[in-house]
């Protein structure tokens, strides 16, 4: 009959703390020492960190509601992002785009100067994430390049982190994808032909001057006015109820709330405009509807039987894009 061994002490797990455990292969022994699979150890915790839906992504960013419009909205616009600490040599400026040709995440220019792309499929839950990750590649890519896809470190660094949170952001909206290329006037064959395609598919659109977040968009059949706002949204569709009940949330003849949508934890409130109403037209009395609102939103007494109905009525035609 063989021997019974003895069991052996096992040898102490090594304490790890979580920021110092490297990452390995899914099937691979955890290097914390807990003789599990990675995947079902650290790794789990670092996957769950990269897919965790983050609601609000661009809160605490100047122009959160701008940063909204341009991921969802506007289908061609600049601005300039002020790093924290100034820019580093070699590059002149950062530029934030809506798109990039070839949906690129970014591209380094020639003359250093770094393009990155708002609307592009992110590899985590956290768009604020994903963008610094590829903005701090960008950074350092050779210049004339652009900058591939990436999955970013679970606890990486955040556009909130990055950039300087009192510069001001001011987008620029563009009639077509000029931006793309330097001395585009003078672009000549299949390059001509990529901006001719995109500008083509392009919906004309403008940002109402004094209002965060508002464009109008001009559409085959009718305008629209679409408001990215940062107003909490039980008490915004009250608001917005409240108006609608008393024949105030219109903003002028042959205009109609029709609903909203809801982006990136905000609500965006969303008009028809007559085809007739251009976005210099509608700049006015959006400025007067905002005063209304404003009142709108004071008032704390309970809706009436007309207003829950408007409120209901709104609820019903919400959609979520994100």
């Amino acid at each position: 009959m063989a021997k019974k061994r003895r069991p052996q002490p096992q040898a102490a797990a090594p304490q790890i703390k979580d920021g110092e455990v490297p990452v390995v292969g899914a099937r691979e022994p955890c290097p914390c020492g807990s003789g599990r699979r990675y995947k079902a150890c650290h790794g789990r915790r670092a996957a769950h960190a990269a897919t965790e839906l983050v609601q609000r992504p661009f809160e605490g960013l100047p122009g959160e509601c701008d940063w909204v419009a341009l991921r969802e909205l506007v289908p061609a616009a600049t601005a300039e992002l002020t790093l924290k600490g100034g820019l580093p040599e070699g590059v002149p400026a950062v530029k934030l785009a809506t798109v990039l040709p070839m949906a690129w995440p970014a591209l380094r220019r020639d003359n250093g100067t770094v393009l990155l792309g708002l609307q592009n499929d992110t590899a985590s839950g956290d768009i604020s994430r994903d963008l610094a990750d590829t903005l701090q590649r960008a950074l350092v890519a050779e210049p004339g390049t652009p900058v591939a896809a990436g999955r970013p470190a679970a606890d990486g660094p955040r556009l909130q982190d990055l950039l300087d949170l009192e510069a001001p952001f001011e987008p620029t909206v563009h009639t077509g994808f000029e931006f793309w290329v330097e001395n585009a006037e003078n672009a000549t064959g299949e390059v001509a032909a990529s901006l001719e395609r995109a500008n083509a598919a392009a919906i004309p659109t403008a940002r109402i001057p004094g209002l965060e977040g508002a464009y109008w968009c001009q559409a085959p059949e009718k305008n629209h006015l679409r408001w990215v706002t940062s107003y909490p949204e039980e008490q915004l569709l009250d608001a917005l109820a409240r108006l609608h009940a008393a024949g105030t949330s219109s903003l002028g003849e042959g205009t109609r709330l029709v609903g909203s949508f809801r982006a990136h934890g905000l609500v965006v409130p969303v008009w028809d405009l007559p085809s007739s109403m251009d976005a210099e037209a509608v700049a006015e009395p959006a400025a007067a509807f905002a005063e209304r609102l404003t009142k709108a939103l004071a008032t704390d007494a309970p809706l009436t039987t007309e207003e829950r109905r408007a409120r209901g009525g709104l609820t019903n035609r919400q959609v979520t894009l994100s």
